[in-house]
């Protein structure tokens, strides 16, 4: 099984998406979208909690709060949100569909759902984990994310071929115009000590990134040193790695508390 995944600016472009790949014979219980706003923007389905979060991480929040929904609601179409959820340092998200519960993190952990644990069993953890950040950083510049599992792979590129048409972005752009929002304050807290930032920024960055994996947020370097040399074999665990390491981890609190204020 293949992760087909788009980021669109809008949500009426992911809508479209969807659309295209259900035409390709995807199920719709594969297809999820999660959008950015509120629970008075959109119709609930019957007898799902709309829940507020402090887990640290869409992961988590999805995990606590759409396990229990999904077993409310029995498997709601994308034509409905399944659950909303406030994400500390995204703001309100609203889940469409069965994957788009299970989006961007593992559901019925939490809840103990069944749904939520078949949803898992056949669909597995869904986008990889070192892309995370990227697409909460989507979401938190107001676009929607989409995330289909194709089991037949000759189905894998016109499905990725139809997120294009309908208008998905880029995910190496995206990953650029994040790095280049944080930038000029890297460079100005590392040339604090007199040191080269371009000449070290892409280490320096590869240790930034490295900290933004869901399995290493909030562990210092000394915590994950050693899954960090088997993760990153080839790479210079140097200095400005290092670096970059410490100074992502206070990437989301500094996100959080910019968005709370």
């Amino acid at each position: 099984m293949e992760v087909v995944t788009g980021v669109f600016g809008s949500r009426d472009n992911a809508e479209r998406a969807v659309s295209q790949l259900k035409s390709l014979g995807i199920p719709e219980a594969r297809i999820g979208v999660l959008t950015p706003g509120s629970v008075s923007e959109h119709r609930l389905e019957a007898g799902v909690p709309v829940t507020d979060t402090e887990e640290p991480g869409m992961g988590k929040a999805m995990g606590a709060a759409v396990g229990g929904a999904m077993g409310a609601a029995g498997g709601a179409t994308l034509g409905l949100a399944v659950a909303s959820l406030a994400v500390p340092g995204i703001g309100p998200v609203i889940a469409f569909g069965m994957v788009g519960a299970a989006l961007l993190g593992v559901v019925g952990a939490a809840a103990g759902s069944a749904v939520g644990d078949t949803i898992e069993e056949e669909l597995g953890e869904g986008i990889p984990h070192e892309d995370l950040y990227v697409y909460e950083d989507a979401l938190r510049h107001g676009k929607s994310v989409l995330i289909a599992y194709v089991d037949d792979e000759d189905k894998a590129d016109p499905a990725r071929e139809a997120l294009e048409n309908s208008g998905a972005e880029d995910i190496e752009e995206l990953r650029e115009h994040w790095w280049e929002e944080l930038r000029e304050d890297e460079r100005s807290y590392y040339h604090r000590e007199d040191r080269d930032f371009d000449r070290d920024e892409p280490n320096y960055r590869r240790g930034y990134e490295a900290a933004l994996h869901p399995n290493r947020r909030g562990k210092t370097y000394a915590d994950v040193e050693d899954e960090l040399r088997t993760a990153y074999l080839g790479t210079a665990l140097d200095m400005p790695f290092r670096e970059g390491y410490e100074r992502g981890l206070g990437y989301r609190p500094k996100v959080r508390e910019n968005r709370a204020g």
